[in-house]
């Protein structure tokens, strides 16, 4: 489209300024630069998550799991804590649909609210608010009030010097027609900028949540470690006891109370390095929830928490489009596409409308309908010659947008290798668990018959050693392996952008 060739008589100063058509026409307008169209990189129907290569080790799990159960002899408590919830935020029911703890729920929404650098990214999200009112600003004209007094002297060749006095007031008119859309290019990209920075500030909040709920997790394997050292050291106690009898009747040698005396500091060491690493982990915990150090509360214990957790096998690739970090990403390759137009828009001419009405006198008590003044003008610019200048930065702000494009791709590439990484760290983590579990089962029943021989002198103490070592740091594995499903867990909330259950 064309721009109609200024008016001479509209610039001479005519008070009929076609103000309304020039609008009408810079509104409709082309726009320079190419149109955003978003790159498709994840096809819709991808999942996420792959067959099982073996269904033989598959069964084999199940049947240890199951066979672990029927054999177990302590009843399971049932986890009720889904139906006590009532408190759902908005960022922190997600947890409910994972591990449903409402003491984890309450701590993520307090850190939501008091995390400083969470506060930083909503800072900087009105920072980007800002800019995007000040993109939008020249689409409107400005106007301004300007007024004046001075005393002057003039000479003008033989003449005599005049003085005078001069008082002016007026209001003032300023508009850039945006006639090739540059300034609706560069509030596109302040738009898409501002929206980048709101995915970043999704993105801190995302790993705030991820980053609390693995410390309180290793906060319940800690005191779970904690349990299982102070059962095990009050065992061997019993056990240093016995012997001790058992040497006073000259049943058994010094030797074997010597053995037993030595393993009874192997758990202790290990409840001293519990309650250290304990001690920190809440304090690095209170520095996320934006509070000075303090006692952290606990929920379900360790295992109930695994037992709640369930996780497909299987999840929609769609859902990483919500991923923080690929929606950023996709803001700031639309941001640069805006900003090619803007390039290509300063090398087209610009039309400007000035204005000036008001009054000048010898003084302000002067100011009347005789002392009017008045000023309508037409402007138009054109880059004739700058060197290739105006021509370079298009070129530039061009290779920025492809810079911009393949980051977009390569992040949502990235985003579906963390989800199947995650995926499957949560698979082999469950199988894991569910081996270790099967594991510190059986020789826990192996201990109690070694404990009831050794009692009887059908076994020498090397067999109670023995069986005291293999449960202790079974049971410390089994913990950590189940701390370590956990947390693959919560790898994938962090790699989907948020929870994969359906509410």
């Amino acid at each position: 489209m064309r721009p109609r060739h200024p008016n001479a008589s509209a610039a001479s100063g005519g008070p009929a300024l076609p103000f309304y058509g020039l609008a009408l026409v810079t509104m409709t307008a082309c726009v320079a630069g190419p149109k955003y169209t978003p790159e498709t990189v994840i096809a819709p129907a991808q999942r996420v998550g792959a067959p099982r290569l073996s269904d033989s080790s598959r069964q084999f799990f199940d049947s240890l799991e199951i066979e672990r159960r029927r054999d177990s002899i302590r009843s399971i408590a049932s986890v009720t804590a889904r139906q006590t919830i009532n408190d759902r935020s908005a960022d922190a029911a997600a947890w409910l649909d994972i591990i449903p703890d409402s003491t984890l729920v309450r701590l993520v929404a307090l850190s939501l609210r008091q995390n400083r650098d969470l506060q930083v990214a909503v800072a900087r999200m009105d920072e980007y608010r800002a800019n995007l009112g000040v993109a939008r600003a020249p689409q409107l004209p400005s106007v301004t009030i300007n007024g004046s007094e001075s005393t002057n002297q003039v000479a003008l060749g033989a003449f005599p010097a005049t003085s005078y006095r001069a008082a002016r007031l007026t209001g003032d008119l300023a508009w850039e027609l945006d006639f090739w859309g540059r300034v609706r290019r560069g509030v596109e990209a302040a738009s898409a900028d501002y929206a980048a920075r709101e995915a970043d500030r999704q993105a801190v909040a995302l790993s705030l949540v991820s980053q609390v709920a693995s410390s309180y997790l290793q906060l319940l394997e800690l005191d779970q470690e904690r349990a299982i050292a102070e059962r095990t050291l009050s065992s061997r106690r019993s056990t240093l006891e016995i012997a001790r009898q058992r040497f006073s009747q000259g049943l058994t040698s010094e030797l074997d109370v010597r053995q037993f005396e030595a393993q009874v500091a192997a758990p202790a060491v290990t409840l001293a390095q519990a309650e250290r690493a304990r001690a920190q982990n809440e304090h690095n915990l209170n520095v996320l929830l934006g509070q000075a150090p303090v006692g952290i509360p606990r929920g379900l214990p360790l295992a109930d928490a695994v037992k709640s957790l369930a996780i497909p096998d299987s999840i929609p690739a769609a859902l990483l489009a919500r991923r923080p970090d690929v929606v950023e990403a996709e803001r700031n390759y639309a941001a640069a596409v805006a900003r090619v137009g803007v390039a290509d828009a300063a090398r087209w001419p610009t039309f400007n409308i000035t204005g000036s009405y008001g009054y000048q006198a010898a003084a302000p008590t002067s100011f009347g309908s005789k002392n009017e003044i008045y000023q309508a003008l037409i402007g138009l610019s054109f880059p004739l010659f700058d060197n290739s200048r105006l021509a370079n930065l298009s070129a530039a702000a061009r290779a920025r947008a492809e810079q911009a494009r393949a980051s977009y791709e390569g992040v949502a590439l990235n985003a579906l290798r963390e989800a199947s990484d995650a995926l499957a760290a949560v698979r082999t983590s469950r199988d894991q668990s569910v081996a270790q579990a099967t594991q510190a089962q059986a020789l826990r029943q192996a201990l109690d018959l070694a404990t009831v021989r050794y009692q009887a002198g059908l076994s020498t103490y090397l067999d109670l050693l023995d069986a005291q070592r293999s449960l202790f740091n079974a049971e410390l594995a089994l913990s950590q392996a189940q701390l370590a499903e956990l947390t693959s867990a919560v790898q994938l909330y962090k790699a989907l952008g948020g929870s994969w259950a359906r509410r």
